[in-house]
């Protein structure tokens, strides 16, 4: 019977028996195992482990407002694959989920059931407001429809169009997602110096105040 030594995983098969070996403290150690050890560990602090599990399993209501959310929709389809980013499991109940997506025209009368859903959905929770019509009212200026969904939730994220494409909403959840895991790049104040431009007064206080 022929013995024959393969490759496992793309390592050769001694490769793998040495570190083996280097692991149990069979091998003195040395350069070698802290090399080996400092190529493979990674340190990090519980709130950034926090986050980032939290980026990648975010939980969408499944909620719909208007045509933009035949768009919303289509991310789950096996040509945009959702899954790819971990925001494919649409929740039935806002119990369940930590991610409210807008998608379409907010009238007066709906913003008060969309602001009982979002105080009913879980903790942390995030708001994407997808498409003109949430984010600005769009072409419906009229006294019927909220002229943006800030004046009633805290968004995180527009989604700009009319509609918006399937890849815009998906690039408005990697935003979402680089946000939850704390990318300084999204903290546009910051950056320029804009404290105090809040348009409610219930802001951050202004430099120098």
């Amino acid at each position: 019977m022929e013995i024959k030594r393969e490759r496992v995983d793309g390592a050769p098969l001694a490769k793998q028996h040495r570190a083996t070996e280097m692991l149990r403290g069979v091998e003195r150690a040395g350069t070698d195992l802290d090399q080996y050890v400092e190529e493979r560990v990674l340190t990090t602090t519980l709130e950034k482990a926090l986050n980032w599990a939290r980026s990648n399993a975010l939980f969408p209501a499944t909620f719909g407002l208007a045509c933009c959310a035949i768009e919303m929709m289509s991310i789950v389809t096996a040509r945009y694959d959702s899954a790819r980013f971990g925001a494919e499991v649409f929740r039935a109940s806002p119990r369940q989920a930590d991610m409210l997506i807008l998608s379409g025209r907010v009238s007066i009368k709906m913003a008060p059931v969309v602001r009982r859903i979002y105080d009913q959905m879980l903790e942390p929770k995030w708001v994407i407001a997808m498409g003109a019509c949430s984010s600005s009212a769009g072409v419906f200026n009229n006294y019927a429809l909220v002229q943006g969904a800030d004046k009633f939730l805290p968004v995180d994220v527009h989604v700009p169009g009319c509609p918006p494409r399937p890849e815009a909403l998906l690039h408005g959840i990697i935003k979402l997602q680089a946000k939850i895991k704390g990318d300084p790049t999204l903290g546009w104040r910051e950056r320029y110096g804009a404290h105090g431009t809040e348009e409610r007064g219930d802001g951050p206080e202004p430099h120098g105040a």
